[in-house]
């Protein structure tokens, strides 16, 4: 018998879509960061466009695909406040 307990097996499909975006969006935002530094005007202005992509939703996209945009919006807002509490160190 498997004691084991995946966390995983837990989650909906609509909560691992979320997560799953939010993991692959940060890391891309910190992969960017790295090779070129970005600007924080910038990335505001990316999620501004997304959110406007979001609010698009009049033909009904889906579930799934509103929690992986609600991901990627989340891990933005988390890299601008890594961003600015960075700045605010420096």
């Amino acid at each position: 018998m498997n004691t084991t307990h995946n966390l995983d097996d837990d989650l909906t499909g609509e909560e691992r879509v979320f997560h799953d975006a939010y993991d692959r969006t940060l890391i891309y935002l910190e992969n960017r960061q790295q090779m070129a530094p970005l600007s924080l005007i910038d990335i505001e202005g990316e999620l501004h466009h997304l959110t406007v992509y979001e609010g698009q939703d009049w033909v009904g996209r889906g579930e799934l695909k509103n929690s992986e945009i609600q991901g990627q919006i989340y891990a933005y807002i988390t890299f601008i406040d890594r961003m600015k509490k960075k700045l605010q160190r420096d």
